[in-house]
């Protein structure tokens, strides 16, 4: 049997790749995890943020994995890319599914292009229903300094381990994204030594792939990709 582990974002929880999951528990028989990062959530208690214990978190629910399934897929969004890249170099793992990977940090520009849309609305009468606006409303002031500097010594520790990769991966990446530049990708593959590796850009997705307009899309190429024979 399969086993599939998926890990979440920074700030974030289950939520953003539920789509996703749901799919792949629709279409397969395979055993999905999804583990909550510590202080993450729908409700974030960030205070006592460590990168070392959202790394260890993941660590042992794949470990639990080991042993009792044939093969183990993982799928990281985001922060969670960078800990199932990770994860991929340090433990058996059959193939890499990287959504958004956090290798990089802020696409000011796109950050400012999202800011001015959100200006507009407000000038309309629309601020209300500007989603992207209303995700990142909700989060101002729930997340403490001292996290975001957890959140980078953990893009910084896990980078070393790209070049460990030999698997095949698959990196997808939204061209609106506004919080990873969409360049990260060409920084991943580099950096990925692995000759299996796929890349996918999606021109209508932001940075949360997985609930944006082309996830229909995403998520039958995830599928394809997980299903396929390796070469």
């Amino acid at each position: 049997m399969i086993a599939c582990l998926v890990i979440h974002g920074y700030t974030g929880g289950p939520y953003e790749v539920d789509p996703l999951v749901r799919y792949l528990k629709e279409y397969t028989d395979w055993h999905i995890e999804v583990p909550t990062l510590p202080g993450h959530g729908r409700k974030l208690a960030l205070e006592n943020a460590s990168h070392k214990k959202w790394l260890e978190t993941a660590e042992n629910k794949l470990k639990q994995m080991q042993g009792k399934y044939e093969k183990i897929y993982m799928i990281g969004f985001s922060m969670g890319g960078m800990i199932a890249s990770y994860l991929a170099a340090k433990y058996p793992t059959d193939k890499l599914v990287l959504l958004a990977p956090a290798g990089k940090y802020l696409s000011f520009r796109q950050m400012a292009k999202d800011v001015k849309d959100a200006v507009m609305d407000g000038f309309k009468g629309r601020l209300r229903e500007n989603k992207l606006y209303l995700h990142y409303k909700q989060k101002l002031g729930e997340v403490p300094f001292k996290a975001n500097i957890e959140f980078l010594k953990l893009v910084r520790f896990t980078r070393r381990y790209l070049k460990e990769l030999d698997l095949p991966v698959l990196i997808a990446q939204g061209q609106q994204d506004g919080m990873v530049p969409y360049k990260t990708v060409y920084y991943m593959d580099k950096e990925i030594t692995s000759d299996q590796t796929e890349v996918i850009f999606f021109e209508r997705s932001r940075h949360l792939i997985c609930l944006g307009d082309d996830k229909d899309t995403l998520n039958t190429l995830v599928h394809e990709f997980l299903l396929k024979s390796p070469g």
